[in-house]
């Protein structure tokens, strides 16, 4: 039923879309393997199909932290073949993460990139949902489909990044595509508890992943699927998907710099309030409250790598508001803009520098997505304070410490917060076990490049 579904969906889609009609001839001359019907699936005639699609790839990236995997695959597959043409589609947010390969002219930001009051976080419930569609969510996705449609009538080889959308986008379009399947993981339900319904359901599949995605993946034109992990590789190769676990490109381009000698006399915090507005404020205030219940003598630099100058404004005025004074000694120096004191704390904000700042933390305090988890892989634990927005709820936090294997602990309140980040601070026993355990679940760098390998595999095998 479900495949007769999908089938139904994606003949309206074909029916809807400009100039997609395909004859009976185009669907008789595609090169099918012995056995499969012709009219199972969707081919597209080019008399240089396999020339083209060799030469030019498109991305589809369903979120930002998604769009951080993709940046690196693409910079990964550029080294490796810069003769390779790159387009990329941010399905959420505005791509910021390509700019500079945009800039240096060899990579394609196509699309009109709009801002979803969600963030792109409209499944985790169904105000956000409401929101995005009065914004224009299904406008925005009748868009992004022509784009794909049309790449895909050119002969471009499809990598979808993400969850069930680009990877329905990816299929309907009748290219032949890759499926980077990042957000899920099978340690989600395979540790823990396993008391609520979803760990019911998900044990019984035995993957975390639903039946239309594995059905999707298991296409005659999915060259390849790739996970974060081993074990959610082997749940999905259950299913009948040949799904690999080359390692996790989250883990890729992050600095292993040793800490400046200047504050090493200081206990360091990494402050990670997300990028999503206004939610990203609100994580600030209520983090930066939490922190100055810290009982430790020592004094403590807080590092607050913030993903847009554009926050400048309102986070200097929750600082004031909160009694800090700024020091104006910042010189740039080590890519800190401003320096903010108050009692024993330290406070040093800087933009786009996460990569540059995170290994040198000993403790996060985090209420962020993809960020946490590369805090997590470096060895650091972390500690979260939930709150209501749509991005870092409750459940959003639940998920994340279960797949880092609790090394994001969740506190239940600002002083809660505080004794779980001082008892970090003050054993290295448990701060390191913890943090061993969390880097184990994210995996080693070298991600990016096993996987864009993999990638031009199945390239030179022909399309």
């Amino acid at each position: 039923m479900l495949g007769r579904f999908l089938k139904k969906l994606k003949r309206k889609l074909v029916k809807a879309a400009p100039r997609f009609e395909l004859g009976i001839k185009d669907l008789q001359s595609s090169a099918l393997p012995l056995g499969h019907a012709a009219d199972n699936e969707i081919f597209i005639t080019n008399p240089n199909r396999i020339s083209q699609t060799e030469q030019n790839l498109l991305f589809l990236c369903n979120g930002h932290g998604e769009d951080t995997i993709a940046c690196r695959l693409i910079e990964a597959l550029h080294e490796i073949n810069p003769d390779i043409s790159h387009e990329v589609l941010p399905m959420v947010g505005d791509g910021k993460v390509f700019a500079k390969f945009v800039q240096e002219g060899w990579l394609s930001k196509i699309g009109h990139q709009k801002v979803l009051p969600s963030g792109g976080f409209s499944n985790q419930s169904f105000s956000g949902l409401f929101l995005d569609l009065k914004a224009g969510l299904l406008a925005s996705l009748w868009r992004q489909w022509t784009l794909i449609h049309r790449s895909a009538k050119e002969g471009r080889f499809i990598v979808a990044v993400g969850d069930l959308l680009p990877l329905l986008f990816a299929w309907a379009s009748g290219a032949n595509y890759v499926f980077i399947g990042t957000p899920k993981s099978d340690y989600t339900w395979a540790s823990g508890p396993r008391s609520a319904l979803s760990d019911c359901y998900h044990r019984l599949k035995g993957t975390e992943w639903d039946p239309w995605e594995y059905w999707l993946m298991r296409s005659t034109r999915c060259r390849m699927v790739a996970v974060r992990d081993k074990i959610t590789a082997r749940g999905l190769r259950n299913h009948g998907v040949k799904a690999l676990s080359p390692g996790n490109p989250m883990m890729d381009g992050l600095s292993k710099g040793e800490c400046p000698k200047d504050f090493r006399k200081y206990r360091r915090l990494i402050l990670l309030c997300g990028s999503r507005l206004p939610e990203a404020y609100q994580n600030f205030k209520k983090l930066l409250f939490a922190i100055q219940l810290i009982q430790i003598s020592s004094s403590i630099a807080v590092f607050v790598p913030l993903s847009s100058s554009s926050m400048r404004k309102k986070i200097e005025f929750i600082l004031i508001d909160s009694g800090f004074k700024s020091t104006y000694q910042s010189t740039g120096e080590n890519g800190i803009s401003e320096t903010w004191e108050k009692n024993s704390l330290i406070i040093l904000i800087g933009f786009n520098q996460f990569s540059s700042w995170a290994n040198w933390g000993e403790v996060g305090v985090a209420n962020a997505g993809t960020a946490t988890e590369q805090l997590v892989g470096l060895g650091i634990p972390c500690v979260s304070l939930p709150g209501n927005g749509h991005q870092f709820n409750f459940n959003f936090a639940k998920r994340q410490s279960r797949l880092l294997g609790g090394a994001v602990a969740i506190a239940k309140g600002y002083e809660t917060l505080a004794n779980q980040v001082g008892f970090l601070l003050k054993s290295d026993f448990d701060r390191e076990s913890i943090g061993l355990r969390g880097a184990k679940r994210m995996g080693s760098e070298g991600g990016s490049h096993a996987i864009a390998h993999s990638i031009l595999t199945r390239l030179s095998e022909g399309s």
